[in-house]
């Protein structure tokens, strides 16, 4: 399973690279693409992952897996796959994304069988990485909304980590030639932990290797990374040049001198760069299994610790906007994302509310309708989504109101402005998501609390 690097000896050298930065245009924005250092959707939604990595290749079976890692908020999971050189080969990529599409999470898609190549004997090369891509196009192109390739898992280990440069540039072009228009993800050399500076120093070159312009680099974050100085010198060079990066795997402080989780999720989140921790269960090393078994009523303290801890999972996940109805397609929500503990109930899927359909208003008329859920709820909190839908006519803007029954409040919300006296409950617009086309839907969502009961509420909607 996961190999962990331990670093015996001399403190590591930083290495301090200045490049010129080129800024390249994007290619046309089919899908998630790179914005100068960020994540961004085809509509320009800026999106950050929040997510876990889930060892599919080696439990098929365990497709429930999917459905519990986003009812903990997760908005994306990692999927190990195997190529056939080592493990699989996976031929069912298409289940995957759907898994991943039914749950509501942007999947990121791995070959695992890279691990370590140079230095484990039986690990495939990145061009046999490609290979497999090639031989899965069918199932990956027309899913760039959805899907990130991530070439090869850790692709190069401690002997000759140079070559990581040439084959990771080649890998790159290959992709592109073969038509891939995808988000790619690049995992550094050293089992993916760069502790000799490969990735910090030739970034630049594999960056603009891609004639998309759109590639993330992603390092692992593991023992070499066991101080607070350690990780926020590797985030800073690569935030000072410009560099769109993702934390793709890393595991939490359990032993002394091991890595310094709480300082990977604070700056993470401080800097508004995505993070995959390793791994949802079934390590030969269980102290890495956020739950034992794949049961999510047997969740450990690593798992306690990035679904429920401060800058945690289900404190700072947002989920992709290309699940909403009608996702924005200007400015992103101006209030602040969920920041209090997760939904422990089943995610949303793409079904629509059990409650009871819009009526059909007559024509012309400028009216809308409302449909309340709550998507999650654990002791003393929840969080709620609501569906709001324009009636025959298109509307420019819509309030929805409602009454709690059992004293529930409103702590935070995002997509709509929303105001509350005593159990009454006012929801107006934003900028970008009043004007509605006649049938069209938006959704906004809030984080509440509640104390003996938590029912759902009569909603009325007033739109002009």
């Amino acid at each position: 399973m996961k190999k962990r690097l331990l670093v015996l000896g001399a403190a590591l050298l930083t290495f301090a690279a200045s490049f010129l930065l080129i800024v390249r245009p994007a290619d046309a924005a089919v899908g998630l693409h790179i914005s100068g250092t960020d994540i961004v959707e085809a509509n320009g939604q800026p999106f950050i992952m929040r997510g876990v990595n889930h060892p599919h290749v080696w439990y098929t079976g365990e497709t429930d897996s999917f459905a519990d890692i986003k009812a903990l908020g997760a908005n994306t999971v990692r999927v190990v796959l195997g190529s056939g050189q080592r493990w699989g080969p996976s031929t069912d990529v298409a289940d995957v994304i759907s898994l991943c599409k039914q749950n509501r999470m942007i999947c990121v898609l791995e070959v695992h069988d890279t691990t370590g190549y140079g230095e484990e004997g039986a690990a495939a090369s990145l061009d046999q990485a490609v290979d497999y891509w090639i031989s899965q196009k069918s199932a990956l192109v027309g899913e760039e909304n959805y899907v990130v390739i991530n070439i090869g898992n850790e692709p190069i280990g401690n002997v000759n980590a140079g070559q990581w440069t040439a084959a990771t540039v080649n890998a790159i072009q290959r992709m592109r030639d073969n038509g891939f228009d995808h988000l790619l993800m690049i995992d550094a050399p050293n089992w993916g932990q760069d502790w000799q500076n490969v990735m910090r120093a030739d970034a630049q070159t594999v960056l603009d290797a891609d004639s998309h312009g759109n590639t993330v680099l992603s390092i692992h974050m593991y023992s070499v990374y066991s101080s607070a100085s350690s990780i926020v010198s590797y985030l800073d060079d690569f935030e000072a040049n410009g560099w769109p990066l993702v934390i793709g795997e890393f595991g939490w402080r359990f032993n002394s001198g091991e890595v310094d989780h709480d300082t990977i999720l604070a700056e993470a989140q401080a800097r508004g760069m995505g993070y995959l921790g390793w791994s949802w269960s079934g390590n030969t090393d269980p102290i890495l299994d956020m739950v034992l078994d794949f049961d999510p009523d047997q969740m450990t303290t690593w798992g306690e610790r990035i679904f429920h801890g401060p800058n945690g999972i289900a404190a700072t996940a947002v989920e992709a906007s290309v699940f909403s109805g009608t996702p924005p397609t200007t400015a992103p929500p101006t209030t602040a994302p969920p920041t209090t503990a997760p939904p422990t109930t089943a995610p949303p899927t793409t079904a629509p509310p059990t409650t009871a359909p819009p009526t059909t208003a007559p024509p012309g008329d400028r009216t809308c309708t409302a449909d309340y859920r709550v998507l999650g709820q654990w002791p003393g909190g929840f969080q709620g989504d609501v569906r709001v839908t324009a009636g025959s006519a298109a509307i420019t803007s819509w309030t929805v109101t409602w009454t709690f029954a059992n004293g529930q409040t409103v702590n935070q919300a995002w997509n709509a402005t929303v105001t509350s006296s005593g159990s009454n409950v006012t929801a107006r617009n934003v900028g970008y998501n009043g004007s509605l086309a006649a049938g069209a839907s938006t959704t906004f969502g809030f984080l509440g609390s509640w104390n003996g009961g938590n029912s759902s509420p009569s909603l009325t909607c007033v739109a002009s």
